[in-house]
């Protein structure tokens, strides 16, 4: 493994090794020491909490790395009582473990064994107490150094916050927040490339004239007339093509070289016969072939030219074909009713009907009036209580096969 390291000549937070690899401590928890470390003291008096909320570390995450802390030494609560009955919680952090003891000694200003109190101000000890009888979050004591004789001030609020600026040791790198510009592997279209290089032209003629537009002002082609005005490019997915074609012309004839502007005075004309159905080959191909043997003075009243005068006939309107409505089904023949009554006729719905809607209804009817009056006369029997039919199917099964039933 190859490693390169540029030590930062400002706007650092030294760390000891013991803390970056620690075993037993989660990149959360190692995060949040250095963070607080790393603060001024002024925004030392405020809960850990809030200092891991701007790190956007909260919930689950929060309760696992400060636990980590607590178990470790790294963080150490106290509860006090203060003044009208209320509670505070006072939290001690530290870039190295201690004991009990060794946080309480900072806490009450005198150095621990070994090590000394850096930036513990009564503001950052005190914090905010807590309102109504319940625990408040103290801000923090401050950071302690490794010893007493190599104890090292806590960074200022002024940047930076100590020596002089000093040039980059190794260069060739960019600053992270510089626009590198975009990088694609797809070449711009050859309407934007020509765009480009006859932006700059425009931009400047419009800048010398106030009030100028910033789109190009279409060139009247003399001979055109009202062909050129009722062709105006109008932006639509034919004129873009269009635009297009002209401007490729100059791969196939170096003659027929056309510029923005000069392109877009006649992509009204050259779409219309896009839309009269000529592909883009095809109409390439028109405006290429058969040029003079003199060659062509001007490209654009050259192409002009042909533009209106090989202009195809519109394709003719097919009528549309609307297919006929499905034939209604004939009605069905008359038919006599063989219901009672005297004879009459009917038209059935359905080719197996014999009785006409009345007849047919009053058949119904008469049939289940006689399956009610057979049903009063004769009423089914009574079913059997459970236990009768029980005790029937068990004498049933218990008397078995005949005498003639078996070998």
């Amino acid at each position: 493994m190859l490693s390169h390291v540029i030590p930062p000549v400002r706007g650092y937070t030294k760390c000891s090794n013991s803390l970056v690899r620690h075993p037993r401590l989660c990149s959360d928890a190692k995060i949040l020491v250095l963070y607080v470390q790393g603060l001024p003291v002024c925004d030392r008096d405020k809960a850990l909490s809030e200092h891991a909320r701007s790190l956007l570390m909260t919930g689950r995450a929060y309760q696992r790395a400060k636990a980590q802390l607590l178990a470790h030494g790294y963080v150490h609560e106290r509860r006090e009582r203060i003044a009208g009955g209320r509670w505070r919680t006072v939290q001690v952090m530290s870039n190295e473990p201690l004991t009990a003891d060794q946080a309480a000694r900072l806490y009450a200003g005198a150095p621990a064994d070994g090590y000394a109190v850096v930036g513990t101000g009564r503001g950052g000890r005190t914090g905010h107490a807590g309102q109504g009888g319940r625990a408040g979050h103290a801000g923090h004591a401050g950071h302690v150094g490794l010893a007493a004789s190599d104890a090292w001030s806590a960074p200022s609020a002024r940047f930076p916050t100590v020596g002089e600026p000093t040039g980059r040791s190794v260069g060739g790198q960019l600053p992270a927040d510089e626009d590198l510009g975009e990088d694609t592997s797809h070449p711009p279209t050859e309407a934007g490339a020509a765009e480009e290089a006859e932006g700059e032209g425009v931009a400047a003629a419009s800048e010398s004239v106030p009030g100028s537009a910033s789109l190009p002002v279409p060139v009247p082609v003399p001979g055109l007339g009202a062909a050129q005005a009722s062709a105006a490019p109008s932006g639509s997915v034919e004129v873009l093509a269009a635009e297009r074609v002209l401007l490729s012309l100059r791969h196939e004839r170096r003659e027929l070289l056309l510029g923005v502007r000069e392109a877009r005075t006649l992509a009204g004309l050259a779409a219309e016969w896009l839309r009269r159905g000529v592909s883009p080959g095809d109409l390439r191909a028109a405006l290429t072939r058969g040029l003079p043997k003199d060659g062509v003075r001007s490209a654009l009243g050259f192409l002009a030219h042909r533009l209106v005068e090989k202009l195809p006939a519109p394709p003719a309107e097919q009528p549309e074909t609307v297919p006929p409505p499905p034939p209604l089904p004939s009605p069905l023949a008359l038919i006599a009713c063989a219901g009672p009554g005297e004879e009459h006729m009917f038209r059935p719905n359905v080719p197996w009907a014999t009785t006409c809607g009345p007849c047919h209804r009053e058949e119904q009817r008469a049939y289940w009036e006689d399956m009610s009056a057979r049903a009063e006369a004769a009423p089914a029997p009574e079913p059997l209580p459970w236990r009768e039919r029980f005790a029937a199917e068990g004498a049933q099964a218990g008397a078995g096969p005949g005498p003639g039933v078996g070998g």
